[in-house]
C-alpha cells in the first residue's frame, strides 16, 4: 500500500512539474516584451553597453585602426533555414570569417528583423540582417548589420523565404553590399536576452535592396521583432 502511494505521489509530482515546464515564462516581443526582459536577465535592464542604439553621424569619431574590419564571407556552402520563434535564421554548415585587432571571428548564423533595430539619425530601415560571428578562442561575438531598403528584388532573400524549414545552397557574401569598407562601429550587446555585453557591432553604411513583396513576406512572420533603441551613455561610436 505504501509503495502504491509513493508511486502515485511521484507520478503526481512529475505531472505538476511537467505542467509548470510547459507554461514556463519566456521572453518575446509582446506580453513578455523588451520592457520585461530584465526579468529574464538583469543585464537587459541594468547594462550600460546595450544595443541597439541611434547613431548620429555628426557625433562619430574616426575608427581606431586596430578595429578596421576585414570580411571574408565568400563561402559556397549549405545552410539550414528555420523560424526560431523570434526571427528567420540561416545557419551555414561552413561560415566565412571577419577579422580585426588581430583576431578572427567565424560566422555562426545570420537572422532577420522585420525593421532595423539600430537607427541612423532616427531613421529605421525596412529590414535588417544580423550576421553573428564568434571568436573560437575567446567566445566574444562580432555582429555585422546589413540594412535593407525597399527597391529591387533580392535573389538571396527569395532563396531564404522560399525554403524555411529546408536546407539551401548559399554564399553569405551575397547578402552584403558591394561597399563593405564604410561602416559604423561601437561596443554593445546582444539585442535579445540575455543581452550579453562586449559585442563588437559593425553597421554597414550602404544598404541592400529588397522588393516590397519580400519585405511584406518577412513581416508576415515578424514585423515587430526589434528592440527599442537603448541609451548610449559614454560609449564612442566610430565611423569609416
Amino acid at each position: 500500500m505504501k509503495k502504491t502511494l509513493l508511486i502515485t505521489s511521484s507520478l503526481a509530482l512529475l505531472s505538476i512539474m511537467s505542467h509548470a515546464s510547459e507554461h514556463e515564462k519566456h521572453w518575446d516581443y509582446a506580453q513578455n516584451g523588451p520592457t520585461h526582459w530584465q526579468e529574464f536577465s538583469k543585464t537587459c535592464g541594468e547594462g550600460h553597453a546595450q544595443s541597439p542604439i541611434n547613431i548620429v553621424p555628426g557625433k562619430t569619431v574616426q575608427v581606431n585602426p586596430k578595429y578596421k574590419l576585414h570580411l571574408h564571407e565568400d563561402v559556397h556552402t549549405t545552410a539550414d533555414v528555420i523560424d526560431n520563434g523570434h526571427s528567420i535564421q540561416v545557419t551555414p554548415k561552413v561560415g566565412g570569417t571577419v577579422d580585426f585587432n588581430g583576431e578572427v571571428f567565424h560566422l555562426t548564423q545570420f537572422h532577420f528583423h522585420g525593421k532595423s533595430e539600430h537607427t541612423i539619425n532616427g531613421k529605421r530601415y525596412d529590414l535588417v540582417a544580423h550576421l553573428v560571428h564568434q571568436n573560437p578562442k575567446t567566445k566574444q561575438l562580432a555582429v555585422i548589420a546589413v540594412f535593407f531598403e525597399e527597391g529591387k528584388n533580392n535573389p538571396i532573400l527569395d532563396n531564404i523565404l522560399g525554403n524555411i524549414g529546408q536546407t539551401i545552397k548559399v554564399d553569405p557574401q551575397d547578402i552584403l553590399p558591394a561597399d563593405t569598407a564604410h561602416y559604423y562601429h561601437y561596443v554593445g550587446s546582444l539585442t535579445t536576452p540575455p543581452c550579453s555585453e562586449n559585442v563588437q557591432w559593425y553597421l554597414l553604411k550602404t544598404p541592400m535592396t529588397a522588393s516590397k513583396e519580400q519585405i511584406e513576406a518577412f513581416r508576415k512572420y515578424y514585423v515587430d521583432n526589434e528592440r527599442p533603441v537603448q541609451k548610449l551613455f559614454d560609449r564612442p561610436v566610430e565611423a569609416l
